[in-house]
């Protein structure tokens, strides 16, 4: 039991580093699958380019997408968004810019897996190439003077010496493509991380104490939330069957729920933990949470804009 208690700790504590290693996973197996399985280079002139692109590139559009639909602070930040007002969106527009980029750069991760992966393995990449009449002249240098036009059949024919000499030089740039891929990824991953920890309002301790509280508050949320939704659907129920009226259950107001749901800004004059620490912190005078001087949107802080509510119906 005890084990069994480390394991969860240890994937509670790296749940997105083992999140974002299981997607990289996933990504690789599944192009390996495309490569071998699927994929057949049809050799021929027209289709080549064509076909070793959309291999190499439309999958990895599909899996961005596919990143932003499954992200459910996508869905946070666009729901509601055309039936607020104008100066509400105005408002928010600067924040939910940031988001947006936070969101492509999380969803980038498998896209960019795919095309690293596909260039590694170079079967796009040759098939893609060798459908290419701009580059054609340059690859043939040197070789059989038929190879202009045979060039579309090198990765179905490797049978003479000149064309198993193209796919090699075919392959070796398209795993140095690959693997300078990788290595931009890492910095630029290395170089966000390093600037937006630098650049922290907070220091490494609280905001160490500010991942603990998020959680919690998300944790302690989805059980009140849903002990409150069962006692109400209990009540309405039981109304309706006993045909009785409906005992005093309150709930949040629209506008509450909707001043929770806005993007978080970090204020260092009041350094609330979470919008629901400020809604239930604000003046009651005012009861709204209208963005002050002060406010700004903190890299480092963007965990605390994910869902507040989580389970296994939401997108």
């Amino acid at each position: 039991m005890e084990k069994f208690k480390a394991v969860l700790d240890l994937q509670s504590k790296h749940r997105s580093a083992l999140g974002y290693g299981l997607v990289t996973l996933l990504t690789a197996s599944g192009e390996k699958i495309f490569s071998e399985v699927v994929f057949q280079c049809p050799c021929s002139a027209t289709w080549n380019l064509p076909y070793g692109l959309v291999f190499l590139l439309v999958p990895a559009l599909a899996l961005f997408l596919l990143g932003y639909a499954l992200s459910a602070r996508t869905w946070r930040l666009l729901t509601g968004c055309c039936s607020r007002s104008a100066s509400v969106r105005c408002n928010v527009g600067l924040r939910s810019a940031f988001v947006c980029a936070q969101l492509s750069a999380s969803a980038a991760l498998a896209p960019l897996t795919w095309v690293a992966v596909a260039l590694l393995g170079g079967s796009f990449y040759q098939c893609a190439v060798s459908g290419s009449a701009r580059l054609a002249p340059h690859l043939c240098q040197g070789s059989d003077p038929s190879c202009v036009a045979k060039l579309p059949q090198v990765p179905c024919n490797k049978q003479e010496a000149w064309m198993q000499e193209i796919l090699r030089q075919l392959k070796a740039q398209s795993q140095v493509l690959g693997w300078v891929l990788i290595a931009a990824v890492i910095i630029l991953l290395l170089a966000f991380k390093s600037v937006t920890r630098c650049l922290s309002p907070v220091s490494y301790l609280q905001l160490k104490f500010w991942e603990i509280y998020s959680e919690k508050e998300k944790q302690i949320l989805q059980s009140q939330a849903t002990e409150h939704a069962t006692q109400l659907a209990k009540e309405n129920v039981r109304c309706f069957f006993e045909c009785t009226k409906v005992k005093e259950c309150t709930t949040p107001s629209s506008k509450d729920w909707q001043q929770i749901s806005a993007l978080y800004t970090f204020n260092p004059k009041n350094q609330f933990y979470s919008m629901l620490h400020k809604f239930v912190s604000r003046e009651e005078t005012s009861g709204s949470l209208k963005s002050v001087e002060g406010d700004a949107v903190v890299p480092v802080l963007g965990f605390v804009d994910a869902p507040s509510i989580v389970n296994t119906h939401s997108v």
